[in-house]
């Protein structure tokens, strides 16, 4: 084209309204699936960390057993747990308690807290037999340990 006997040509200045928008749904719709699988993964996390504080306390539990002449209890009335949160330090995800404890028995629960409460697999129990389960609203939940 020819603008007073010069020859003007059309620059490209940058990027028009409709592609940065549709740059723009296409972040988003990736961050709507990419973000709950994240939130997912770091609840698991956390959901570990609380069930290897519990092995630490079952290991805790059978070394008193043991100084304790084959007694779970400090004379009688349940042990003090040396550890009663998981993480120990930072942000709690989870309480950590005896749910029960006689002679010859103990159990162990970790409770979620904050915002672990939102995990599916709810409160995470262990025996001292060993074994392991999962309730959400008293339903047992399967594949969290």
């Amino acid at each position: 084209m020819r603008v007073n006997g010069l020859k003007y040509r059309r620059q490209s200045g940058g990027f028009t309204l409709i592609e940065l928008m549709i740059v723009v749904a296409i972040v988003g719709i990736l961050a709507a699936i990419a973000y709950p699988s994240y939130r997912n993964n770091v609840m698991a996390t956390h959901r570990t960390n609380a069930q290897a504080d519990m092995m630490k306390l079952a290991q805790w539990m059978e070394r008193k057993y043991l100084q304790q002449n084959y007694d779970y209890r400090d004379s009688g009335n349940p042990p003090t747990l040396p550890q009663t949160r998981s993480p120990e330090s930072g942000t709690k995800m989870y309480d950590l308690s005896l749910a029960s404890v006689d002679k010859n028995s103990f159990t162990l629960q970790a409770v979620p807290a904050g915002a672990q409460s939102n995990d599916k697999c709810g409160t995470l129990t262990l025996e001292h037999s060993g074994r392991k389960e999962a309730k959400k609203g008293g339903t047992v939940v399967a594949d969290c340990w």
